[in-house]
């Protein structure tokens, strides 16, 4: 995984300013106690130049979890939709990943926020596929992680908020470290909940098959944009509860986020998943779902937004 690429602009708090002067305090409580919210979005080079993939809903859920966490934001979407595609346009990318931040400041010393400062940045770098290429093609291998995803009402999890993620690192490095790509994640009732930062989805008899929102993981952008397309399309689609076992007897596996965007699962505990290979529906979903995003096909959901 490659490391981000410095671009010339960030975009903060109304205004832009040079990538090296984007920073924080080392005391800002969002350092100290993980109180950032963020998005991670995708912008895609299109024959009608670079259109930003479900801008409005990815800013809405950046509102929506700064809500959550009692913060004041002094944008609105529409504001912040003029600013991701100042900021990309301004970089003078045709794709890239933007990831809007909403940070509290140097203030607060403790864990109490109300004395930090809110700021709000929009980044956005060079950024290809995030297993590579050669994953979103022909798929990897998957464990099932001994570390469980949080329980409901204890964080939100429909919150995209930085501390959130310490248990994605937690589950990605031990998969990692025991030679897997990718690790999928149980609730703590031992059903399955969602990967390390991907949303997960079956294949099962012709139908499409993902966990509902039980309070474990998040509602992902892609996750209902996969749906929707699944339900055009005429298949079948289930939001239910996932036992751990259906993993290996599945007839596919495939993961699905702005950064993953539609990765094939191959095996999982090192037990091969249908053929061992991308599945008539992964595929099938996988190139709607890019030839969308890419702008090879009609976008009848209005989901891309042209940056220029």
């Amino acid at each position: 995984m490659a490391g981000i690429t410095a671009t010339e602009w960030i975009w903060k708090d109304g205004k832009l300013i040079k990538w090296a002067d984007a920073q924080v305090h080392v005391l800002s409580h969002s350092m100290q106690f993980g109180s950032s919210a963020f998005e991670g979005i995708r912008c895609y080079n299109t024959p009608k130049g670079p259109a930003i993939f479900r801008l409005r809903e990815h800013l809405t859920r950046l509102v929506n979890s700064v809500k959550i966490y009692r913060m004041t934001l002094d944008y609105s979407v529409d504001d912040l939709i003029a600013a991701a595609r100042e900021v990309v346009s301004s970089n003078g990318l045709d794709s890239c990943y933007i990831r809007p931040m909403v940070v509290r400041g140097y203030g607060a010393a403790g864990m109490v926020p109300f004395d930090s400062p809110i700021e709000v940045y929009i980044p956005c770098w060079p950024w290809g596929a995030y297993l590579g290429p050669e994953a979103l093609e022909h798929g990897v291998d998957a464990c099932v992680s001994t570390w469980n995803r949080m329980a409901p009402n204890t964080v939100p999890s429909l919150a995209k908020i930085a501390g959130n993620y310490l248990s994605g690192q937690l589950i990605k490095m031990e998969a990692m470290a025991n030679g897997y790509a990718e690790a999928i994640a149980l609730g703590t009732g031992g059903m399955v909940s969602e990967g390390s930062g991907q949303n997960v989805f079956l294949v099962a008899d012709g139908a499409l098959i993902t966990t509902p929102l039980d309070g474990t993981l998040l509602g992902g952008i892609t996750r209902a944009s996969i749906i929707a397309i699944a339900q055009r399309d005429g298949l079948t689609v289930r939001e239910q509860a996932i036992p751990r076992e259906m993993l290996y007897t599945a007839d596919e596996v495939f993961f699905t986020g702005t950064a993953a965007e539609l990765t094939p699962v191959r095996s999982v505990d090192r037990i091969t998943v249908g053929a061992g290979k991308p599945g008539p529906i992964t595929k099938h979903m996988q190139k709607a779902f890019l030839d969308i995003a890419n702008g090879r096909a009609e976008d009848t959901f209005g989901w891309l937004t042209y940056v220029r």
